[in-house]
């Protein structure tokens, strides 16, 4: 059953229904409840929920967010019900193994109240059989279409259905999922590894992993490293492995080239057991035109515009979803839900949002079509992503929505009730390219470019920011992160150290994509598995030992994750020492402890720089990216520094501090002298 708990506190106050709101959650409600009576009923009589009249108000609304248990096919004691929204067709009919692929064996019934549902039950159906929709069209054609609400489907390049029935999966993840439900999501520390499953890790012989082999050594690894959560690059079902998931064909299916759905159940537990989160990609804004999908599904341009300036998208080669037809609305509500309920999901993070909000997103004069004032907002998509995020923080206690929104569109991640789009959280690209900026110049030009490092913290509480180093980093001739580090094999592997590190520092949760961890040379490629063989350097574990290291600290010291999303978790000490590229600021928790991180971002060590401080008495080194267990050169302060009385950066109190070469120094106070 879809949940109506109270908003979680994960949600904080940045996702909490609010009066903007209140009409499409009260539908949601209401269509919940209809749901519920017709499982109710199904379950007195061993068949599945039946489709009743609310359920088809609540459809046509564009507020049902509980499609997938009525829709697609659902096993019963004699075979099973098939049903799909094909309002244009003339005829549908099922085809599959159980009828010889015979279009005239099983003709479907439109449903009497103009709906556009056609349902058939089929005896005999057994779970595993493949199965698709053939759909006559007004203008004759007979198309084979995949189920849109399909549970399972055939590996590509095959593109059947499966009937699926669910199994009674034995979750083990309880404890994990009443801890979230409870936790402050965004007072949390949030350390993401961002994975590509096909092409993480491989068999010797380079054929892929499955889900439970990866969930097993996946979980392994993450804890090892101390991440809290992976983000999966999309797992729903696409017909080309090239397009990383981001082209989805079935929303409510996880890909068959890694194992079954209950497989996928197994790597989900596993993460949630050893205390790892699990963000799925989502894709709501664009669909491929593959012939078995869901482009002009009965004839028709039903899921998508049919107008090209507002449903062809020209960047992917793809159509975009109409946001203005209710029921497209209710299929992507119900897709999103499904992940978070069926399969434990903790977060959505959801793809291109930018090309959603956008009218004339990729497009020049001309090519769009504005809206309704005359403007180049998408109010249909802006509705559905506001009803969405409602949606998923009052039914789903703990969890987080997070937006990929790449321009300066306000109020991403603040409620609906005050006009934001309701996100709990966005990523930072601002920050992600002023800093991979700066770090590509040669340090001794660095101090004419100083505002790079400095102009995020202008913005930073503006939004809850993601900060990500991501898969888009290190693709199409971008190289990978190391090679974007200029110097010498030295000095490369130090300022990849030196990003990390003041990354990890600075306010915002992290992402960071496979490989970056150890300093992948070689630029990231779907095709086999990442260079693990790196790992024999010494450079390579060096800097994957930073990794660990600063995810230990993260997660012990509340002033780096507590105060994230407000200034009093901030404060500069040093921001304008441009001459010596140099940055000091302190974080802080809401107990009022201190966290001293001091970066020098050229190679020159520099001995005596001072550093006032608002606390007397010794200061521990806790982290020093240049010491040798790392790789650096071992330049430091002995591990700890007393304070003497001497006035700096308006502070009665300094540290006369040892910066290393290209390095950052991470400093507690051990309370007074």
């Amino acid at each position: 059953m879809v949940r109506h708990p109270a908003p979680s506190r994960s949600a904080g106050r940045y996702a909490a229904p609010g009066p903007g709101a209140a009409k499409p959650a009260a539908a949601l409600s209401r269509a919940t409840k209809a749901e519920a009576s017709g499982t109710a009923s199904a379950a007195a009589s061993g068949a599945p929920p039946g489709i009743g009249e609310q359920d088809i108000f609540y459809f046509r609304e564009g507020t049902h967010a509980g499609l997938y248990r009525i829709l697609g096919c659902r096993f019963t004691q004699r075979g099973a019900r098939f049903t799909v929204w094909a309002p244009d067709a003339t005829a549908v009919s099922v085809i599959g193994d159980f009828n010889g692929w015979d279009a005239a064996r099983h003709p479907a019934a439109a449903r009497a109240d103009g709906c556009g549902l056609w349902e058939i039950e089929i005896a005999g159906v057994q779970h595993g059989q493949r199965y698709k929709y053939a759909i006559r069209t007004r203008g004759g054609a007979l198309l084979e279409k995949a189920d849109p609400f399909a549970r399972y489907a055939e590996q590509p390049p095959a593109t059947a259905s499966i009937a699926w029935q669910d199994d009674d999966f034995a979750w083990q993840d309880a404890a994990w999922m009443r801890l979230r439900a409870g936790r402050d999501a965004l007072a949390s520390p949030m350390s993401i590894y961002e994975v590509h499953l096909g092409s993480w890790r491989r068999h010797a012989d380079g054929s892929l992993l499955g889900y439970r082999e990866a969930a097993v050594q996946l979980a392994a690894y993450v804890t090892g490293l101390g991440f809290t959560h992976v983000e999966l690059m999309p797992i729903t079902e696409h017909p080309f492995y090239g397009s990383w998931g981001y082209q989805t064909t079935g929303y409510f299916a996880p890909t068959s080239r890694y194992g079954t759905p209950e497989d996928f159940k197994f790597l989900v537990d596993l993460l949630h057991q050893v205390g790892v989160g699990v963000i799925l990609d989502w894709v709501p804004s664009h669909f491929p035109a593959d012939a078995h999908g869901l482009a002009r599904f009965d004839g028709t341009a039903l899921y998508e515009h049919a107008d090209p300036r507002q449903g062809f998208h020209p960047e992917w080669n793809s159509s975009i979803f109409n946001y203005g037809r209710n029921e497209v609305r209710a299929f992507l509500l119900s897709s999103a839900m499904f992940w978070l309920d069926a399969f434990h999901i903790d977060a959505l993070r959801v793809d291109a949002v930018a090309s959603m909000l956008y009218l004339d997103y990729a497009r020049q004069d001309g090519e769009w079509i504005p809206n309704r004032n005359g403007g180049r907002e998408n109010l249909e998509a802006i509705e559905f992503l506001r009803i969405l995020n409602v949606a998923a923080y009052r039914d789903h206690p703990g969890v987080q929505v997070i937006a990929e929104e790449s321009t300066a569109w306000p109020m991403v991640s603040r409620p609906t009730n005050v006009g934001g789009l309701g996100f709990g959280l966005k990523w930072n690209m601002g920050w992600m390219h002023d800093t991979l900026a700066y770090l590509r110049e040669d340090p001794v030009h660095r101090r004419w470019h100083h505002g790079k490092l400095t102009f995020s913290m202008i913005y930073a509480f503006d939004e809850n920011f993601v900060l990500p180093l991501s898969h888009d980093e290190v693709v199409y001739g971008k190289g990978s992160l190391i090679g974007k580090m200029p110097g010498d094999e030295w000095q490369q592997f130090a300022n990849l150290r030196l990003l990390f590190g003041h990354m990890w520092a600075h306010p915002g949760k992290k992402l960071l994509f496979m490989g970056g961890e150890f300093g992948q040379r070689r630029e990231w490629t779907h095709e086999g598995a990442l260079d693990w063989q790196s790992l024999d350097g010494d450079r390579h574990r060096g800097l994957q030992r930073w990794i660990e290291d600063l995810n230990r600290l993260y997660r012990t010291r509340p002033a780096l994750h507590e105060i994230d999303f407000e200034p009093a978790g901030f404060e500069w000490i040093e921001a304008d020492d441009a001459e010596h590229s140099v940055l000091a600021y302190l974080r802080r928790a809401r107990d009022g402890s201190w966290l001293l991180v001091v970066a020098n971002f050229t190679p020159l060590p520099r001995a005596n720089y001072l550093v006032g401080v608002p606390v007397a008495g010794r200061w521990r080194e806790l982290l020093n990216s240049d010491a040798t267990l790392y790789g650096g050169s071992g330049v430091g302060n002995l591990s700890a520094c007393e304070t003497v009385p001497v006035a700096s950066q308006g502070r009665f109190q300094s540290l006369n501090l040892t910066l290393p070469p290209l390095g950052v120094v991470m400093f507690e106070p051990e309370g007074p002298a």
